[in-house]
């Protein structure tokens, strides 16, 4: 079940500065959770082994490996020379292409909250919904949230639990329609999921980014507020910052979110991708 994926990818900063929540480092060693697979990602010379997971194409899907990288750094470093320093300090980064529903459901309780904190509420809906795969559990289906919503206060998700519960209510009678919204323009997909319990413009363009792939999408959160005022004198709404990002960097602003995001992340401030309440 062992395989060899060859990309150009660095795994730390991909897997390690809040994308995703399920992953772990151990000494040279990823473990994560994708799908219904406990995963170990060890990078090497020509990509990295992933052990655990004989499907390929799931590997590479989720690592975006169409991502013509050396093209989206080009067009990122022409629109800004600081950009073009951080991306050139960090080769291999990649955005990751999620599941919808798990990374909707990752960032609906991803409100008020730092990185460590997501990610041991997401492990506590895990352990208490999802299916057991052995040392680790898979990421719940609604089905199986709504099976069990009466052990919610388990997870001490405190006041995301009803949305959370609600969530999964409406993705289970088809009210959320992930399939439809994956087909949407990005303008169409970010004003759908706002119309969920729990999803402000900054979750919105998350999931949109992460989850649906909009790579124009650009997040505000408290960090890449900063980065923009500091470098480029830009404060504001929302929804100017985010504009902002959009028309500076293009088509390919979420990578350029990315960097400015790990440049944060790497003096300390890793712990802080908090995204303000959306109520």
């Amino acid at each position: 079940m062992d395989v060899q994926i060859e990309l150009d990818v660095s795994l730390d900063p991909t897997l390690g500065c809040g994308q995703a929540h399920r992953w772990r480092k151990t000494g040279d060693t990823w473990n994560g959770v994708l799908e219904n697979c406990i995963i170990n990602l060890t990078e090497n010379a020509e990509g990295f082994k992933a052990e655990g997971c004989s499907d390929r194409g799931m590997l590479l899907r989720y690592f975006r490996s169409d991502d013509d990288l050396a093209e989206i750094i080009r067009e990122i470093s022409d629109a800004d020379p600081y950009v073009a320093s951080l991306s050139s300090s960090c080769p291999g980064m990649r955005i990751l292409k999620q599941e919808p529903w798990e990374c909707l459901a990752t960032y609906v309780l991803a409100t008020n909250v730092n990185v460590k904190r997501i990610a041991k509420m997401v492990e506590s809906v895990c352990d208490t919904f999802g299916s057991d795969l052995g040392e680790r559990r898979a990421f719940p289906t609604p089905g199986q949230i709504l099976d069990k919503q009466d052990e919610i206060p388990v997870c001490r998700l405190g006041y995301r639990e009803e949305r959370f519960i609600e969530l999964a209510d409406k993705a289970e009678r088809g009210l959320i329609d992930l399939g439809a919204i994956e087909e949407m323009s990005y303008e169409g997909c970010v004003n759908s999921l706002m119309q969920i319990n729990g999803v402000g413009p900054k979750v919105a363009d998350c999931v949109a980014l992460f989850g649906f792939g909009h790579l124009e999408a650009f997040p505000i959160d408290a960090r890449i507020s900063k980065s923009l005022n500091e470098m480029y004198g830009v404060s504001g709404s929302y929804k100017a910052m985010s504009e902002f990002g959009r028309k500076k960097f293009g088509r390919y602003a979420g990578y350029a979110q990315e960097f400015l995001y790990h440049s944060s992340a790497i003096t300390g401030a890793c712990e802080v991708r908090s995204l303000p309440d959306s109520s």
